[in-house]
């Protein structure tokens, strides 16, 4: 465990793990809050023993939200001058593959953390949602750019406009959620995909979610030339002579990330 206020923390294997912990609160996500997960993902991204990351809620919901309560005296210019939305762009920067275990409530920046995170697992019964038109506001930490890029235009608008919630199943079936599971085996299943994850290279990891993550972003050409140097790249690498001789010798390799 950590010594973190507002998330618990800990490794299995090659898998770090960071836990949601306000639960007086549904895991609203307040500014420290999002600061910890942040640190603690960069901490893990430093550490070569960890190749996957996980974020996780509690059994009854994953983070309900952003703290009300926090931004209610905010003014344009004390958001300006905080700067609140830096720190979501250290967590797009992130370069080893992030889990989010989705259970109960995924809504507002809950929703938002779960799309930065580059694989979602999600309990059957959970609901996904941006609320936030009901309170006179919108998303702002990038909820109306992931929705549509995954969904497209027409569909994000009105999700987005009437601020309803979905279920896991209707998340999935809109590309949204990778699978769905039985909540009663949410962790398990997460932990049992990241486990597999993590034996997988760990430089083609973050080569292939840079191409990919480009892709949303760039012309085809300029993404083909990407994937391309990226390919390239990948051969600099002793995992790469790993794996091609594992196959030519018909056995499992071993990947060290070097």
């Amino acid at each position: 465990m950590s010594d973190y206020e507002h998330i618990n923390v800990w490794t299995e294997g090659k898998v770090g793990v960071i836990q949601l912990n306000r639960p007086e609160s549904l895991n609203a996500l307040n500014r420290k809050m999002i600061e910890e997960i942040v640190t603690q993902l960069e901490e893990f991204e430093s550490k070569s023993d960890i190749r996957v990351s996980v974020i996780r809620g509690n059994e009854k919901t994953f983070a309900a939200g952003a703290d009300i309560d926090e931004m209610l005296g905010e003014s344009p210019l004390s958001f300006e001058l905080a700067n609140p939305f830096a720190v979501w762009d250290r967590l797009m920067a992130i370069q080893k593959p992030v889990l989010a275990s989705v259970t109960g409530y995924a809504l507002g920046g809950g929703f938002e953390l779960a799309l930065h995170c580059d694989v979602i697992i999600a309990a059957e019964d959970a609901k996904f949602g941006f609320p936030e038109v009901n309170l006179g506001v919108m998303p702002g930490a990038g909820g109306t750019q992931f929705l549509t890029r995954i969904i497209g235009k027409r569909k994000a608008l009105e999700w987005i406009w009437f601020g309803d919630h979905k279920s896991a199943v209707e998340a999935e079936q809109l590309g949204i959620v990778n699978r769905t599971v039985a909540p009663e085996i949410i962790f398990e299943e997460t932990m049992r995909f990241a486990a597999k994850l993590a034996e997988q290279p760990p430089i083609s990891l973050r080569l292939i979610k840079e191409a990919v993550n480009k892709a949303e972003d760039v012309p085809l050409r300029e993404g083909l030339t990407l994937e391309r140097k990226n390919f390239y790249l990948a051969f600099d690498s002793k995992d790469q002579k790993e794996g091609m001789r594992a196959f030519v010798e018909k056995r499992r390799p071993s990947f060290k990330g070097e």
